[in-house]
C-alpha cells in the first residue's frame, strides 16, 4: 500500500535521507521542498524544477560518488538514480521533487528503501543495515569483444565490421590524462564551406569515469597558476571544464579494470558540431565507420556520417548534390597523446607577427597584464647545438598530395623550400623538406602524423588555407595541412559582377572601405559578430578564418585573372605562351609560400608589399637578391609594369627580410635556463622593428587609417603604382574592344573581361582614397635606437597628390570614356542549369548605375564622419601648414565635381549624364550635413553650408542650351535654396 509524505527542509544542516530512507550518504544541503512517492522497494524522484535564488552562482544539483572526485550534474526534467554510495548536494536554490507516477518513461532516480525499526535507546548505537551484494550490471568483457579484431596502440580498439561496431578500451591510468582530438572533413560536397580537408574542431580533452558512464571532457586551459601557488586548489572550483559527451560503459575488464565504450556513441554522433552548422539533421543509424588505425601515440578513425532531410536552412540550396534529400560526409578523427619532448615555450612580442597561445596567469604579480602569451611554432632543435648553423634533429616535412596535377608539383615544392632561406637566419640548414605522397600510400592526408599539402576541388571556394594544430598548453605546433583549391589556378572565367555590380546587398554598404572588406571567404583573422545574420556555415568559415587565417578567397582569383589578362593584352601574348605559364608558376609558388608561412606560425603582414619602389620592383637584380617584398605574408597582387617599363617578376621568387627576421625571433636556439630567461635576447631581436623592412601590420591594423598597410596594394609608392594600373586598365579596355570576342567565343566572355579590369580599377581608387586623412601606425616601443612614434600622419603633399588622382581618375568628365561599341558587346551568359544562373532583370550592362555607385562610395567615404573627424585631429597632430584641412578638402572636391559651373570653358554649359549623377550625390551629402541628418564635426557642417551657398551663387550665372543641363541646373538651384532656408534643426 502506497503512502505519501512531504518533507520540507529549511536549513542546510538537516539531512533527509539518513533519517527517512536509511541512506546514510544522501545529504540535501539547500532549501528544499520535496514530494516523494514512496514505494515498497524503491523511491522514484524526478527533478522537476530549479528555482535559483542567486542566478549568478549558476549551480546545479549534483550527485557525488563517495571517495571519488567526479560529479554528475542533475538537470531539470530528468530523473536520476541514487543508492547508498551516492550523495546529493545542492547550494543556494530550491529544488522540487514531484510524484513520478506519470513519468514511467523517464530513467528513474532510485533510492533503496530500508524498513523502519522501532526507536532504540539513545545510548545504544544502531546496528548498520546489512548491505546486499551489488549486482554487476555490465556484460562480461569477453562477451562484448567476441568476434572482434583487436588493434593495440595508444588505445586498444575492438572492431566488428559486420555489426559496424568499434569498442574503445580506456585504462584507469588514462583517466584524467590530457589528449588531443582533431576532426577534419575528409570528404565534402564542394560548396558552401563543406570542403574536403577543412578542419572542424580541435579539443584538448580527457576521459573521466562517472558511475556507469565515461565522460568526454574538454580541458579549460585559459586559466592557470604557477607551481606551488595555493590558488591551484581554487582553480577547478572557479573555472569549469566542459563535458561534451557522456558515453555508457559497456563493460569493465575484471583484471585491468579498464572500461569499454562503444566508440560509435562518440564518433558517429555530432561531436564535430556539423548538424547545427549545416542546419541538416544527421542520421546515426545510417552512419558507419571507415578505416580505423592504431599507433603507439595516436589512433586515426574515419566516420562516414549520413545527413537526411531538407533541414531548415541550407540543404535545399546545395547545388552539387545528386539528391538534396540526403548526403554523406567523411570525417577523420585523430586522438593523440601530447608529446613529452621537453619543449620550451617561447614568449610572444606584439612587434613580431606570430599566432599565439595565451592564458591568464592567476599567480602573476603584474596587475596591468595578467596574460602569458606563447608563439605557436614547431619544436625545431639543432642536431649540433654549438654549431652556428646546423641541420635539425627532425626537419619539418611536407607531403604533396598525390591528387595534385603533375604540372603544379614543382611550383608547390619551390614554394615550400623558399622558407629554408629564412631558417638560415635562425641557424638551421635544410630545416624544411618536401616529399611526394606516393600513389600507393595507405595513409590519409588527414593523418596527424603527416603534414600534407592537399589539392581540393570546389565550385565556390577559390581559397587557400594553412591550418595547424597546436598543443594548447605550450603553443607547440604538432601538425599542419595546407589546402589549395584548384579554382585558384584553373578557373579564370569568374563572375566579376558580384564584385563590382550593384545588388540589393551592396546598396546597404555605406563606405568604400566596407565594400573592400566584403570578401567572400577570407575573414582576414577578424572574428564574426555574434549578432550576424549570416548562415551557420558562413559563421563556421569566419571562425576558421580567425583561427587559421583562411586566405585569399575570390579576390585572389580576380587578381590572378586580371594579371593573366593584362599580360595577354599589354604584351600581346596568347594565353598559351611560355610567359603565361611562367606567370602561373610564380603565382602558385607564392600561394604555397604564404600558406607554409602560416603553418610555421606566422600571421599576415600587410605592410610586406611596400618595400620597393615601383621601378625597383621590376629590377630582377634587386628582387631576386633582396626580395620583391618585405614579407610573403602579405596579400600580393601581380606586378604588372606599364608598357614603358621592362617587366620584372610578376610575383616574389624569394622570401623577404621580414620573414627571415620573424623566423629568427621564433626559432633561434637561445641558451637560457627557462622560457622567462630568454626574454632579454628576444627583446633585442624585436627592438629592430623600427626598421622599414621589419615593420609589421596585421589584420586588425588594416582597412582603416593606414594607406601603407592593406591587402593587394603594392610598392612603397602606392599612389604611383595605382596610377600605373589605372592607365593599364584604360589601355586594356580599348584592346578588349579590338580583340574580343575571338571567333567562336561568346560575348559574355567580353563582359567578364571588362568586369575584371573594372574591378581592379576601382580597387586602385580605394587605395588612393586612404591617403586622405591617413595615418601610418607602427608597432614600436620607446627606445634609444629609434625616434619613430606609433602614429605618423601622411605628409600633406601625398594627400594632395591623392586628391588629384581621384579628381582625374574617378570624378573627371573623361574618367570613364568607354566606346559605344564596347558597351554593346557586354552580353550576359544565358546558360541555365545547376551551378550557372542567368542574369535576371536587365540584360544590358548597367554602366550608369555601376559608375555612379562607385563614385558615390568614394565620395561618401571621403566625407564620412570618421574621415572628417580624423582630419580635424590631424590638424592638432601636425605643425602649421603641414595638414590637409577641412576647407581644403571641401574646396578641392567642389572644384573637381562642379568644374563645368565653377570654371566653364564656354558660355554655353553642357554637363554629361555621369557628371550630373555625381553632382547630385555631392549635393545629397552636403544637404544631409546641413540638415543634421548625419553626425559630422560642426566645422564640417558649417563648411557644407558655406559651399552650398557659394555654389548657389555661381549657378545664378550658369547658362545652357542643353535641356538635360538646363533642368539639372534649375533643380540644383531650387534644392540649394530650400536647404539654406530650411528651419534650424538641432541634434
Amino acid at each position: 500500500m502506497k503512502t505519501k509524505s512531504i518533507y520540507l527542509i529549511l536549513l542546510r544542516s538537516l539531512y533527509l535521507a539518513a533519517a527517512t530512507f536509511g541512506v546514510e550518504s544522501l545529504a540535501l544541503t539547500a532549501q528544499v521542498a520535496a514530494k516523494v512517492n514512496q514505494q515498497a522497494t524503491q523511491e522514484n524522484i524526478l527533478i522537476e524544477k530549479l528555482q535559483f535564488q542567486r542566478a549568478e552562482f549558476n549551480k546545479t544539483l549534483a550527485v557525488n560518488k563517495i571517495n571519488q572526485k567526479h560529479i554528475e550534474k542533475l538537470s531539470p526534467g530528468k530523473v536520476w538514480v541514487l543508492d547508498k554510495q551516492k550523495e546529493v548536494q545542492a547550494d543556494a536554490f530550491t529544488w522540487v521533487v514531484n510524484d513520478t507516477k506519470k513519468s514511467a518513461q523517464q530513467p528513474f532516480l532510485q533510492l533503496n528503501k530500508q524498513q523502519k525499526k522501532p526507536a532504540s535507546k539513545p545510548s545504544k548505537k544502531p546496528k548498520p543495515a546489512k548491505k546486499p551484494a551489488k549486482k554487476d550490471s555490465f556484460k562480461a568483457f569477453d562477451k562484448v569483444i567476441k568476434d572482434t579484431k583487436i588493434s593495440k596502440g595508444l588505445f586498444t580498439l575492438y572492431r566488428d565490421k559486420e555489426k559496424n561496431k568499434i569498442y574503445l578500451e580506456v585504462k584507469p591510468t588514462q583517466f584524467k590524462k590530457n589528449y588531443l582530438a582533431t576532426a577534419t572533413l575528409e570528404s565534402g560536397i564542394g560548396e558552401a564551406g563543406i570542403y574536403s580537408g577543412m578542419p572542424l574542431q580541435d579539443f584538448l580533452f580527457y576521459f573521466e569515469r562517472v558511475g556507469d558512464n565515461l565522460h568526454f571532457v574538454v580541458r579549460n586551459v585559459n586559466f592557470r597558476t604557477q607551481e606551488g601557488d595555493p590558488q591551484a586548489r581554487s582553480l577547478a572550483r572557479s573555472f569549469s571544464d566542459s563535458v561534451l559527451y557522456r558515453v555508457k560503459i559497456k563493460s569493465i575488464h575484471p583484471q585491468r579494470k579498464s572500461v569499454l565504450i562503444d566508440l560509435g556513441d562518440l564518433l558517429l554522433s555530432d561531436l564535430a558540431g556539423l548538424s547545427s552548422s549545416l542546419g541538416v539533421p544527421g542520421s546515426q543509424e545510417k552512419s558507419y565507420f571507415g578505416s580505423a588505425k592504431v599507433f603507439p601515440k595516436n589512433i586515426e578513425v574515419q566516420s562516414i556520417l549520413n545527413f537526411s532531410g531538407t533541414g531548415k536552412r541550407r540543404s535545399s540550396k546545395f547545388r552539387t548534390l545528386a539528391d538534396k534529400r540526403g548526403f554523406t560526409l567523411k570525417l577523420h578523427y585523430s586522438l593523440s597523446e601530447l608529446p613529452d619532448n621537453n619543449y620550451r615555450p617561447r614568449l610572444a612580442d606584439e612587434r613580431v607577427g606570430y599566432f599565439i597561445t595565451a592564458y591568464q596567469d592567476l599567480s602573476t604579480k603584474d596587475p596591468s597584464d595578467p596574460f602569458v602569451r606563447y608563439v605557436n611554432r614547431w619544436n625545431l632543435e639543432k642536431k649540433y647545438p654549438n654549431a652556428s648553423i646546423s641541420e635539425p634533429k627532425k626537419p619539418i616535412v611536407y607531403w604533396i598530395d598525390n591528387a595534385t596535377p603533375y604540372e603544379y608539383r614543382e611550383a608547390i615544392k619551390e614554394g615550400v623550400l623558399m622558407w629554408n632561406r629564412a631558417f638560415e637566419a635562425a641557424g638551421f640548414k635544410n630545416a624544411i623538406e618536401v616529399k611526394q605522397m606516393p600513389d600507393s600510400a595507405t595513409w590519409d592526408p588527414s593523418d596527424i602524423r603527416y603534414n600534407t599539402i592537399r589539392w581540393i576541388n570546389t565550385v565556390d571556394g577559390y581559397f587557400a588555407m594553412g591550418p595547424s594544430r597546436v598543443n594548447p598548453l605550450t603553443g607547440e605546433i604538432l601538425d599542419a595541412d595546407i589546402l589549395i583549391d584548384a579554382s585558384l589556378v584553373s578557373s579564370l572565367k569568374k563572375d566579376y559582377r558580384q564584385m563590382v555590380q550593384p545588388t540589393q546587398s551592396s546598396k546597404k554598404i555605406t563606405s568604400l572601405s566596407a565594400m573592400m572588406q566584403n570578401r567572400l571567404l577570407c575573414g582576414n583573422g577578424l572574428e564574426e559578430d555574434e549578432d550576424s545574420e549570416e548562415t551557420p556555415v558562413v559563421k563556421r568559415l569566419s571562425i576558421l578564418a580567425s583561427k587559421y587565417d583562411l586566405c585569399y578567397g575570390i579576390e585572389a582569383t580576380n587578381q590572378f585573372g586580371y594579371g593573366k589578362l593584362a599580360i595577354s593584352l599589354l604584351r600581346d601574348l596568347p594565353p598559351t605562351s611560355q610567359e603565361t605559364k611562367e606567370y602561373i608558376h610564380q603565382y602558385l609558388r607564392l600561394i604555397v609560400a604564404h600558406e607554409v608561412g602560416h603553418t610555421l606560425g606566422l600571421r599576415h603582414n600587410f605592410r610586406g608589399s611596400t618595400m620597393l619602389s615601383p621601378t625597383e620592383m621590376n629590377d630582377r637584380s634587386i628582387t631576386r637578391s633582396r626580395g620583391q617584398v618585405a614579407s610573403v605574408m602579405d596579400y600580393i597582387p601581380p606586378n604588372i609594369a606599364p608598357e614603358s617599363i621592362k617587366q620584372g617578376d610578376y610575383f616574389p621568387s624569394i622570401i623577404g627580410p621580414y620573414d627571415a627576421w620573424a623566423i629568427k625571433y621564433g626559432y633561434s636556439q637561445i641558451k637560457a635556463a627557462s622560457t622567462k630567461a630568454e626574454e632579454p635576447v628576444l627583446r633585442e631581436i624585436a627592438s629592430e622593428s623600427y626598421k622599414p623592412e621589419y615593420s609589421y601590420s596585421t589584420d586588425e591594423d588594416v582597412y582603416d587609417l593606414d594607406p601603407t598597410a592593406d591587402a593587394w596594394d603594392n610598392s612603397s609608392n602606392v599612389l604611383l603604382y595605382s596610377k600605373w594600373q589605372m592607365d593599364n586598365a584604360r589601355k586594356m579596355w580599348d584592346r578588349i574592344n579590338k580583340r574580343y570576342p575571338l571567333v567562336g567565343e561568346s560575348y559574355s566572355d567580353v563582359r567578364e573581361r571588362f568586369g575584371a579590369v573594372l574591378n581592379n580599377y576601382f580597387q586602385q581608387i580605394y587605395y588612393t582614397s586612404k591617403y586622405i586623412g591617413g595615418q601610418s601606425f607602427y608597432r614600436v616601443y620607446a627606445s634609444e635606437n629609434q625616434t619613430r612614434l606609433p602614429f605618423e600622419p601622411v605628409p600633406v603633399e601625398k594627400q594632395r597628390q591623392a586628391l588629384e588622382v581621384l579628381s582625374d581618375y574617378i570624378f573627371a568628365e573623361d574618367a570613364f570614356d568607354f566606346s559605344p561599341e564596347l558597351l554593346n558587346k557586354l552580353a550576359p551568359s544565358r546558360w541555365r542549369h545547376w551551378g550557372s544562373n542567368p542574369q535576371i532583370g536587365r540584360l544590358d550592362y548597367p554602366i550608369h548605375d555601376l559608375v555612379l555607385f562607385m563614385q558615390n562610395m568614394v565620395l561618401y567615404d571621403l566625407l564620412s564622419s570618421d574621415r572628417l573627424s580624423r582630419l580635424k585631429d590631424i590638424e592638432l597632430k601636425s605643425r602649421s601648414g603641414e595638414a590637409l584641412t577641412l576647407p581644403e578638402l571641401f574646396n578641392t572636391l567642389q572644384d573637381s565635381i562642379w568644374t563645368e559651373v565653377l570654371k566653364p570653358k564656354d558660355k554655353d554649359i553642357e554637363i554629361s549624364s555621369l557628371r550630373r549623377g555625381l553632382q547630385r550625390k555631392y549635393l545629397d551629402i552636403l544637404t544631409n550635413m546641413v540638415l543634421r541628418k548625419v553626425n559630422v564635426p560642426e566645422d564640417a557642417r558649417t563648411l557644407a553650408w558655406y559651399k552650398l551657398r557659394q555654389l548657389g551663387e555661381k549657378l545664378d550665372d550658369a547658362k545652357s542650351e542643353d535641356e538635360y543641363t538646363k533642368a539639372h541646373l534649375l533643380e540644383t538651384r531650387q534644392r540649394i535654396s530650400k536647404v539654406l532656408n530650411a528651419p534650424l534643426r538641432t541634434n
